[in-house]
């Protein structure tokens, strides 16, 4: 049995509308009969994984994940300029090579591109069908590659097209997976898997009918609004579950131990801390969680979410929902077994515990 890392995350955000559905709307869930607002685990792994506390723990060890990699290869045929300096969006960075010219760029760009999945249609298309994650591995080999044929003049051969790496150090990617449909055996399984977040309460969307302000308007023909508009927002305290397969986590990284742990650090430090972007300007609901559980054991893992399936509707909304998790924990265990090895938990309703304590547990000793 793999060793896994559970987390269970309570936040609590004020009015916003962090994710969003396609009529604009806060994404809802209905859950034990009772409307919730909820966000999803798309939304949660991309804002943890374009985080500052990502780039700064992981540097050196993130992908990029893109439909645009030809284009962005074409640019540095065309101008000279290395394809990790473009890739860090260094727009005056000097050429270090000779350019190729807009013919052969195009050419070696589309065929470069279609390497990790399928073009669009179109004679030397640039744009993959499907958003490709490249490791750094990878953008290494393409800018080694790009080098080598603007040098030579000549078209790449069979062994120039082996770009695609199975070993690689992205641990965004160790930690939630690719998929290349063309090229299976370049897939990498993801060893986290992420909840979508529900609140612990039912939940009414509500309606903010607002107006901007001219502020050029002095009332000489009117004092209308210059801006008439609406949106929709909810508040709530949310539970979230993170399941992590530590060993798969590492076999991912190439038995890695060191960067195992630092993606771990960087994951329950991110869970903790870092927020949805969605409609931050408008309604700024940034918050850290309030309670944070991590667990540790080769058991089966379970999610704790039936602790909420009677929703919750006390006037100490966040104890209430701390209890309830401790105590379905409890019970669990009791009728169970235990259902992990070690745990531990920081509490910041009751000023209890510390999120360095978390981390150090979570990336420390283990089966």
């Amino acid at each position: 049995m793999s060793e896994f890392v559970q987390l269970h995350v309570l936040v609590s955000y004020p009015p916003s509308n962090l994710n969003r559905d396609d009529l604009g709307r806060p994404k809802t869930a209905v859950m034990g009969g009772a409307q919730r607002l909820r966000v999803s685990s798309q939304s949660l792994k991309r804002a943890w994984r374009t985080s500052d506390i990502f780039a700064s723990t992981l540097a050196g060890h993130l992908g990029v994940r893109t439909k645009e990699m030809g284009t962005l290869v074409y640019r540095s045929l065309t101008s000279g300029v290395s394809l990790a300096e473009i890739l860090r969006g260094a727009n005056d960075a000097p050429a270090t090579f000779q350019p190729v010219t807009e013919e052969k760029g195009r050419k070696w760009a589309s065929e470069i591109a279609g390497i990790f999945g399928k073009l669009k249609s179109g004679e030397n298309a640039l744009e993959i069908e499907q958003l490709a994650h490249f490791s750094p591995e990878e953008i290494a080999a393409i800018d080694a590659l790009i080098l080598k044929l603007a040098a030579s003049g000549k078209d790449p051969d069979e062994d120039d097209r082996k770009l695609l790496m199975k070993r690689h150090t992205a641990a965004d990617i160790a930690m939630f997976g690719r998929m290349l449909a063309a090229s299976p055996i370049y897939n990498t399984e993801a060893a986290v898997q992420v909840s979508h977040a529900v609140t612990v309460h039912p939940v009414a969307v509500e309606d903010d009918y607002f107006t901007a302000v001219d502020d050029l308007n002095r009332g000489d023909e009117g004092m209308g609004a210059g801006h008439l508009g609406e949106t929709e927002f909810a508040s709530g305290l949310f539970y979230l579950y993170v399941c992590v397969n530590r060993d798969l986590l590492r076999e991912n990284l190439g038995g890695d131990e060191a960067l195992t742990g630092a993606a771990l650090r960087a994951l329950v430090e991110a869970a903790a801390k870092v927020a949805p972007t969605g409609k931050q300007n408008s309604f700024a609901s940034r918050a850290y969680a309030s309670y944070l559980l991590a667990e540790k054991g080769c058991q089966q893992p379970r999610s704790l979410s039936v602790a909420y399936l009677k929703p919750l509707q006390d006037a100490d909304l966040l104890g209430s929902a701390i209890n309830a998790l401790k105590d379905t924990r409890n019970k669990m265990d009791a009728v169970y077994g235990n259902c992990s090895d070690s745990w531990c938990d920081m509490n910041a309703h009751a000023g209890e515990g510390a999120l360095q304590e978390v981390l150090d547990f979570v990336a420390g000793h283990h089966a």
